[in-house]
Order: C-alpha cells, then sequence, then structure tokens
C-alpha cells in the first residue's frame, strides 16, 4: 500500500492517456451502458496492473459484460441501502403527514425530526461503510461473480483481514471520487473525463489493495 498514492500519477504514464481517457468519456455518455462499460474497463486496467504494465486498458466498448457484473453487485447494494432508507425514512413521511392534517403534537413532531436525523445518519453511515469495502467487493465479484460479490461475510472478513490497508484504500477511493466530481465544477462535460481519470485511480487503488 506505501504506492497507493501514485493512484493520482499512473495513468499518465500511459502514451496514449490522453486518447483513452478521451474515449473512455465519450462512452461514459451512454445511459447505463457507458457505466457498465466503464467498471469492465477499469478491471481490464487492473489485469494489466497485475502483469506489471503501468498501462491503460484499450478504450473501446468491449468491456460491458465484465463490468455488468459489477455493476450488478454494487447496485444490490445500494438498493439494500435504500431499502433500510425507506423503512426510517416512510414513517417519519407518514408522522409529519399526519400532523399537517391536523392539530399538531409536538411530540410525534419531533418524532418525525429525531426519525430523519436518524435516517440521514443511517444512510451516511452505510455509505461509507461500502465505500471501505468497495475493494473486497471489487475483487470478489471480478474472482467469482456477483454471489461472491454480495457475500456480506465473506467481504466483511477480508475488509476487516488488515484495516489499515482498508482505511487507506477507502480514503483514496473516497479522493478518487472527489476528483471524478471537480469535472463538474469546471465545466458540466469536463465531469465525463475525470469521471474516467477516477476509473483509472480506482484500478490502482483495488490493486494497491490486493497486493497489501
Amino acid at each position: 500500500m506505501d504506492r497507493v498514492t501514485e493512484a493520482f500519477t499512473w495513468p499518465f504514464r500511459d502514451p496514449a492517456w490522453v486518447s483513452k481517457l478521451l474515449i473512455i468519456a465519450l462512452t461514459l455518455l451512454i445511459p447505463i451502458v457507458g457505466s457498465i462499460n466503464g467498471l469492465g474497463w477499469m478491471l481490464a486496467s487492473l489485469d494489466r496492473l497485475r502483469k506489471g504494465e503501468e498501462l491503460l486498458a484499450p478504450a473501446n466498448l468491449s468491456y460491458i459484460g465484465r463490468g455488468f457484473r459489477l455493476f450488478a453487485a454494487e447496485l444490490l447494494y445500494s438498493l439494500a441501502i435504500v431499502v433500510v432508507a425507506l423503512l426510517i425514512f416512510v414513517p417519519a413521511f407518514a408522522l409529519s403527514v399526519r400532523q399537517g392534517q391536523g392539530s399538531a403534537n409536538g411530540g410525534l413532531i419531533a418524532a418525525a425530526v429525531l426519525l430523519n436525523l436518524i435516517g440521514f445518519s443511517v444512510i451516511t453511515l452505510l455509505s461509507l461503510a461500502l465505500t471501505f469495502m468497495i475493494p473486497a467487493i471489487v475483487l470478489a465479484t471480478d474472482r467469482a461473480g456477483v454471489g461472491a460479490g454480495i457475500d456480506v461475510r465473506a467481504v466483511v472478513r477480508r475488509s476487516r483481514a488488515n484495516l489499515n490497508h482498508t482505511l487507506i484504500a477507502g480514503l483514496m477511493l473516497i479522493a478518487a471520487s472527489f476528483v471524478g466530481s471537480i469535472g463538474s465544477i469546471a465545466c458540466g462535460v469536463g465531469i465525463l473525463v475525470t469521471l474516467a481519470y477516477s476509473l483509472a485511480m480506482q484500478a490502482w487503488i483495488i490493486r494497491s489493495f490486493e497486493t497489501g
């Protein structure tokens, strides 16, 4: 994990990094399919790193099949977080609506506010937990499919095997996510390029976690 911070610079070692990132950025314009292909491209770049080749994978639309499994696994985790959130927010919403239709009850209003605060807190904590488990999820899914990726006990066990590596990888993934959003500040279209760049960063971060 000593070289994990090189995630920021490694894509630029590829002489064709400009064209590759631009092509992947263009594919991200395709709804859903572009994101799936982007995940597959990230995994293909990870394969190159495993071979000792610090080169980005060729940029094209041939990675949809490989990216779909990871997309499905991450989607299932996201849906699980949504379900937990709904279990909290729906009662809070029902209480709020009920109090708005008649005489307000201070205790019930306070309960609705408390439930909303709990809901936002739970979503934040679960989202952070998911971020820190992403390296283990990616490696498990890439190796043995969606079933392995959503095997929560195995994923948690691998994530806990070395908490320092998991913490570093998770923080770097948060940084990569931030980098991916920078383009929206500078230019609306620029976010596609920074998103492609963040996918390349993820490949290095996950490889660092894998070898850590």
